[in-house]
């Protein structure tokens, strides 16, 4: 079977990016085991993109941001490339901790993961856009985590005060820890890749 073009070039891309901002030892083992794993490709869903209001008010701002870091912003390119085929989606859970503007200012894509363009079960790999002034809810899941950050935002795990990972920051979330994250006076902008499935020894 052979990846969509524009899906290998977005995955190279990626994770170069990754693999230059994550320090996390444990963030860095779980991206080479998803990486091991994207090696072979699964089936395309190609008639799949749709967008949601906010993405056409804020995601192209998001996108525009200058990086000053190479691999960021080739990453960037490979993934406004892309975007167009893509499903973005809003999150329908909600624990009562999100802010009252949640709902119709935030969407998620899954890029490669269940129901994404390249549908497959044994990893996540999306992003999630944000319009200024919104707090995502509190949640938490089984497959451990690791972010990379591409716009000003914060977040918080655990029982961490906010931070802000700052562009190109990325951070790990150990599986089943609480965590969310919100938008300042910009959109927020991030990618996230989850390991599901982890080898058996």
């Amino acid at each position: 079977m052979v990846r969509n073009d524009l899906l290998q070039g977005f995955i190279d891309a990626a994770f170069t990016a990754f693999d230059q901002c994550a320090g996390d030892e444990s963030a860095r083992r779980s991206l080479k085991q998803i990486s091991a794993n994207l090696e072979i490709p699964e089936p395309a869903r190609p008639d799949i993109a749709r967008r949601l209001p906010v993405c056409d008010r804020y995601l192209e701002g998001a996108l525009a941001t200058k990086t000053g870091q190479p691999t960021l912003d080739v990453l960037i390119e490979r993934f406004k490339a892309l975007e167009p085929m893509l499903e973005w989606k809003p999150r329908t859970s909600n624990d009562g901790s999100a802010s009252e503007n949640f709902a119709e200012s935030h969407a998620n894509t899954m890029i490669i993961g269940p129901g994404g363009f390249e549908d497959r079960r044994d990893l996540w790999f999306g992003a999630t856009l944000m319009a200024p002034g919104v707090r995502y809810p509190d949640h938490d899941h089984s497959p451990e985590e690791t972010y990379l950050v591409l716009s000003e935002g914060e977040f918080r795990h655990g029982d961490s005060d906010w931070f802000s990972p700052g562009i190109g920051g990325s951070f790990y979330n150990p599986p089943g820890i609480k965590h969310t994250m919100r938008s300042g006076e910009k959109p927020l902008f991030a990618f996230w890749a989850l390991l599901v499935d982890q080898p058996k020894h």
